[in-house]
């Protein structure tokens, strides 16, 4: 039987321990707060129940659905979805609806969308380096600067153009605008190919008092198992000696434990873990570790005298006039995280650097302002305000710049010299991961402890999750130790699958469809009010070739059905000729490539 030390008590370090416990391991797990369940606990309030962000329970990996009603049972609940975004002083419905759209953005922006997704498909930026490049390529230069720039700036804090592409990736993979309009015509939860598409479910799971509820009883059940959760005990030394962790210090309110394990699973911030490593690591895996950002966390609650203010459970504000960024309705979540059904609570969420002033502004100022930041979009008058308070989360989110990728690299590679430590979590990997999949990344490095042989960094990398869908047999999903695959087959895949990307034959013709119809409607639009005799000779001769088409008014609505009509054939051919060759170079070049792996294959026995 191990000894495992699990350094964090969020949902990847509860989960190892958990799992651990099953197997009849003992663990002892070390949080620095004084609250379990990490950046997923719920914070109480005089009653009021609340997260540091919103977390649905939602996930296409069966064994972490199973886990969350082992764990939970009746007590998770299943809530419906309604999100919204706050735009030039609009609520847009999200997912995308196409009335609500037009009604909101009027048609002359409607065409500029469809003319930019159009321009885009047909001449993408060639890299692909940063969220900038990569969200505009698919979903069209206007669409991004309406619905991803400023949201998404505030976010991070950055230029879109600084932040990698590698979290466009993992955070909004295969979402496109088609799947978003699909889902708006169709009401469905699935792409055209049939998958889930995250991004568009619209009912999840949830705890009945939160997600804290979800790891205060996992904890309890790691104690009944067997194992120790300690409180309050933050990690200062970890020391290291001929390739092993051999102990740890951690500082508690009664002074400095030194404990023992024969595995270490650590979730705590890499940046601070290799900082503690004793003797300390090569300076240039420090300098890598403090070269890794961080965004850090703040929100306002607001307890407000109103049974109901907004039906949403979360709207997002993209008016660049406030900082606010997110507004999270606790209500609808569960109703049992108000105590009083004659009042709401709001969580206002600001995404801040601890160097910005206003993280060491007082709370009275900090609630001053996101009441009239409130009242600036029109959710609440500030009267209606009965309570408030806030909290702050340091390093609630690893950044992804065009550094971070090289730096954790450097890092790995050095961590991967000491047998019996592994790294799991959000900020253990430093990785945008949301709660399951750090979950199935500590399931793995539990079940490595009993000799199995998982690699906990394929989770979330290749996969297609937070904004696509996975594959119905994929390895996460089996749970077959997975051998560490070269990197060099795993770049060339990514090469392979860049180089021959598939053109959405529904989405081009659709863009060109909307383009063509528009644009002869505007033209014979403003030859009708132009006015004349006669009027519009030379685009009438375009009747000879749109059947019923003639420069009149109702000809012009024959004309744009006819003429968008052609040019959705035209788009759809187009994008299916190019794919079919593109398919047919593909096999030749996996071919070529299969018959040089076997001529190689010696070499790599």
């Amino acid at each position: 039987m191990a000894e495992v030390l699990i350094i964090g008590a969020g949902p990847a370090g509860l989960t190892a321990a958990y799992e651990l416990g099953k197997d009849g391991h003992r663990s002892t797990v070390l949080e620095a707060d004084q609250q379990v369940g990490g950046l997923a606990r719920t914070v109480t309030y005089r009653g009021y129940r609340f997260d540091i962000g919103g977390h649905r329970f939602f996930s296409k990996v069966p064994l972490v659905n199973e886990l969350w009603k082992e764990i939970l049972g009746e007590d998770l609940l299943q809530r419906p979805r309604l999100s919204r975004i706050y735009y030039r002083g609009r609520y847009f419905d999200y997912p995308l609806k196409p009335l609500n759209a037009l009604a909101g953005l009027g048609p002359l922006e409607a065409l500029r969308i469809g003319a930019s997704y159009a321009g885009a498909r047909l001449f993408p930026a060639r890299e692909e380096r940063n969220f900038e490049q990569w969200v505009s390529n698919r979903f069209g230069r206007r669409l991004y600067e309406i619905f991803f720039k400023t949201y998404t700036e505030k976010v991070w804090g950055m230029p879109c153009s600084e932040i990698s592409a590698d979290w466009a990736a993992q955070r909004i993979k295969n979402l496109s605008l088609r799947e978003a309009v699909v889902n708006a015509l169709f009401r469905t939860e699935h792409g055209s190919d049939g998958r889930v598409v995250t991004s568009l479910i619209e009912r999840f799971h949830y705890p009945r008092h939160g997600p804290g509820m979800m790891w205060e009883r996992c904890a309890a059940l790691v104690e009944q198992a067997g194992g120790t959760v300690r409180r309050g005990a933050r990690v200062e030394r970890i020391a290291h000696e001929h390739g092993r962790v051999q102990r740890i210090w951690a500082r508690t309110d009664d002074g400095v434990l030194e404990l023992r394990g024969d595995h270490v699973i650590s979730t705590m911030a890499v940046s601070d873990l290799i900082a503690a490593l004793d003797p300390p690591a090569p300076e240039a895996v420090r300098q890598a570790a403090q070269r890794l950002r961080y965004r850090d966390y703040l929100t306002v609650v607001l307890v407000i005298r109103r049974a109901q203010v907004f039906p949403d459970t979360w709207i997002y504000v993209h008016a660049p006039e406030v900082k606010l960024g997110r507004v999270q309705n606790y209500k609808n979540w569960s109703p049992e995280m108000v105590p009083d059904p004659t009042r709401t609570s709001l969580g206002l969420e600001y995404f801040l650097s601890a160097r910005e002033p206003e993280w060491t502004w007082p709370d009275e100022r900090l609630i001053d302002a996101g009441i009239r930041d409130c009242a600036r979009i029109g959710l609440i008058e500030p009267h209606e305000v009965e309570d408030a308070t806030t909290v702050r989360v340091p390093k609630a989110y690893p950044v992804y710049d065009h550094g971070w990728r090289e730096n954790l690299a450097v890092i790995r590679d050095y961590v991967s010299t000491l047998s019996n430590l592994q790294l799991v979590g959000r900020n253990g990997q430093h990785r945008y991961n949301n709660q399951d999949h750090s979950m199935l990344a500590a399931v793995y490095a539990a079940r490595n402890v009993a000799g199995g042989r998982y690699d906990v960094w394929t989770v979330n990398t290749d996969a297609e999750y937070h904004e696509g869908a996975e594959p119905a047999a994929a390895p996460e999903e089996r749970l077959v130790p997975l051998p560490i695959a070269p990197a060099a087959a795993r770049s060339s895949d990514a090469v392979l699958e860049r180089a021959f990307a598939r053109l959405d034959p529904v989405a081009l013709g659709a863009a060109f469809g909307f383009v063509a119809g528009s644009g002869l409607l505007l033209a014979t639009t403003i030859l009708l009010l132009k006015g004349g005799s006669p009027v519009g000779p030379n685009l009438y001769l375009l009747s000879q070739y749109l059947v019923g088409f003639t420069v009149t008014w109702s000809g012009a609505l024959i004309g744009m059905i006819g003429a968008g009509a052609g040019g959705f054939a035209f788009g759809y051919l187009t994008a299916s000729l190019r794919n079919a060759a593109l398919r047919a170079y593909a096999r030749i070049v996996q071919r070529r490539a299969a018959a040089a792996a076997q001529r190689t294959l010696l070499d790599q026995v």
